[in-house]
């Protein structure tokens, strides 16, 4: 067993060639231990205190990664599970793109990997605050209890295409996407 990074993503390549998205709901490793990665909370992926710098490990990377029970996040391959640390959400979320109007409309987001996800009830819209703080804290489910954060400017493109809607008594401000209104904050 190894934690270097071409290792782990030779051990992927080969048990998923012919999926986009390796089946890691199917594997179930015991632990390997803690690995010396960290994944700050600008998006940058550090392993033994240096930026992973080939994009594709990243890429392949974020496509393993997993969240489970306990709050932690994990590397997982069919023969290995490696304990890594995240400072806040693993991945960033940028680029909001708005298609179709009203109930129709669809809101997406790409992630600092690349990938896009369209916010309804596969990939779920959240906003919440930080901790012991009034600072919104917005994100979008990726897959396996991993999240994307909004980026600053994401999150300004999601409120200005954002409504007010009266709900149980309260105007909430939300979006609309999948047909669904998703509540992003109290309204004024």
């Amino acid at each position: 067993m190894s934690t270097k990074p071409e290792d782990i993503a030779k051990v992927v390549s080969e048990h998923s060639k012919e999926r986009s998205l390796p089946p890691l709901d199917k594997w179930h490793p015991e632990l390997s231990g803690d690995m010396d990665l960290v994944i700050t909370r600008d998006g940058q992926w550090i392993f033994k205190g240096n930026p992973i710098e080939r994009e594709t490990i990243v890429k392949l990377f974020s496509t393993i990664l997993r969240r489970e029970g306990d709050g932690h996040y994990y590397l997982v391959t069919p023969v290995e599970k490696w304990r890594i640390q995240v400072e806040d959400a693993p991945l960033l979320a940028h680029t909001l793109t708005v298609t179709g109007e009203r109930e129709s409309q669809v809101l997406s987001l790409t992630t600092n990997t690349g990938e896009t996800l369209e916010i309804g009830n596969d990939h779920v819209l959240q906003v919440e605050s930080y901790p012991n703080s009034d600072e919104p804290r917005p994100t979008i489910s990726v897959r396996h209890g991993v999240e994307a954060r909004l980026q600053t400017s994401a999150f300004y493109d999601l409120v200005a295409v954002a409504e007010e809607r009266e709900i149980d008594g309260s105007t909430v401000v939300g979006v609309m996407s999948h047909g669904n209104f998703w509540k992003i904050g109290q309204g004024g």
